[in-house]
C-alpha cells in the first residue's frame, strides 16, 4: 500500500514486516516461501501481515522497488554532476557499492529475481533501464576519449555491474572491511582496465 499504509499491531509496522519478509525470501527463495513461513519468522499471525499488504508478492514488489528507487536516486545524483562522463561513471560505481553494502538484504533480493511473477518482471524491466543508462554514460566517456574504444559500452556496463553485484555473494559487514575502502578497490580495479591509456 503506497502512501498511507495502515497502522499495524504494536511492534509490527510495515517496515518490520518488510524487513522480515526480505530475510526469509533471501534464505528460502521467494517461490519457496509461504505466508506461513513469513508468519513464523515475524512471530505474528498471517492476518496481521495481511493488515499491511495483500500478500507476499506485494512484499516482494515493495522490497525490490525500494532497492531500485535507491539505485536510480544514485544515478540521478551522479547525472547532474559537473564532471566528465568517466568521473560520473566512476562515482556511480562507487556510490552503487556503498548502496549495495548499506542495503545488502534488499539488493540481494533484487539480484535474485528471475521474472516468474509480475513484480519480478517489472523489477527486471527497471534493471534493464538502469543498465541502459550506465551504457549511455559509458558511451559518453568513450566519445570523450576516456574509455577504451574497443570495448562495447553495453559490455562495459555489464562487466562493471557484474563485479559490483557479485559483492552480495561474499561481502559480510563484520568481516568484509570498510565499505568506502571496498568501493575504492572495485573502482580502481575496474577502471584501471577500462580507461584509455595515454
Amino acid at each position: 500500500m503506497q502512501g498511507g499504509a495502515r497502522r499495524g499491531r504494536p511492534g509490527h509496522d510495515l517496515e518490520s514486516v518488510l524487513r522480515g519478509a526480505v530475510k526469509v525470501f533471501n534464505e528460502r527463495g521467494y517461490d519457496g516461501t509461504s505466508m506461513e513461513d513469513l508468519s513464523g519468522e515475524l512471530g505474528i499471525t498471517k492476518s496481521a501481515i495481511y493488515h499491511h499488504v495483500t500478500g507476499k508478492e506485494e512484499l516482494l514488489r515493495l522490497a525490490v522497488n525500494r532497492a531500485l528507487d535507491s539505485l536510480f536516486a544514485v544515478l540521478d545524483d551522479v547525472s547532474v554532476l559537473d564532471a566528465p562522463a568517466i568521473m560520473r561513471l566512476e562515482e556511480l560505481a562507487r556510490r552503487s557499492v556503498l548502496l549495495l553494502v548499506a542495503e545488502l538484504p534488499l539488493v540481494t533480493l533484487l539480484l535474485r529475481v528471475r521474472g516468474n511473477t509480475p513484480a519480478e518482471r517489472a523489477a527486471l524491466a527497471r534493471r534493464r533501464e538502469f543498465d541502459t543508462a550506465v551504457a549511455s554514460l559509458a558511451t559518453q566517456a568513450r566519445d570523450e576519449g576516456d574509455l577504451r574504444p574497443d570495448v562495447d559500452p553495453a559490455l562495459i556496463a555489464r562487466l562493471l555491474y557484474g563485479m559490483i553485484n557479485s559483492v552480495t555473494e561474499w561481502y559480510r559487514p563484520r568481516g568484509g572491511g570498510r565499505p568506502a575502502e571496498l568501493a575504492e578497490v572495485i573502482v580502481s580495479v575496474a577502471f584501471d582496465g577500462l580507461r584509455l591509456k595515454p
